[in-house]
């Protein structure tokens, strides 16, 4: 009931990291988690098929460039456009500049989108509701 919160279809641990101080040009593909300390400039995207992809993104850590996964959780800066397939949760020191699309959205006091936020219906089948007799 109190137990850490967990977002169904995330990724639960940290595959690769980008560590602080590192700087990175270029484009950035992964799959399963992936966590930055440090900085990229270029796109950041999940592999194809790789819906339980997970992008952490710290405080210290900055994105220049267009960002593509199922699940992100952001408490550094983005700059560039933001599409998360699943959700995306902003932590209090969480800045991006640019459109972000979501399924799902957290957002923590303090944290700032400098763009347009755009709902995507989830991809995922719903079950139809039963008639009523």
């Amino acid at each position: 009931m109190f137990g850490k919160k967990t977002t169904a279809g995330a990724q639960a641990r940290i595959d690769s990291l980008i560590g602080g101080g590192t700087c990175i040009e270029g484009k950035v593909r992964f799959s399963g988690g992936l966590r930055v300390d440090g900085e990229i400039r270029g796109s950041v995207e999940a592999v194809a098929g790789a819906g339980a992809s997970t992008l952490v993104v710290s405080d210290q850590a900055r994105i220049e460039g267009a960002v593509s996964v199922a699940h992100l959780v952001l408490n550094g800066t983005i700059i560039g456009p933001v599409k998360v397939a699943e959700t995306l949760e902003m932590q209090p020191k969480a800045k991006i500049v640019g459109d972000v699309e979501y399924e799902s959205i957290e957002m923590h006091q303090g944290a700032v989108i400098e763009g347009r936020l755009v709902h995507e219906k989830s991809s995922r089948q719903e079950p139809t509701p039963s008639p009523v007799d």
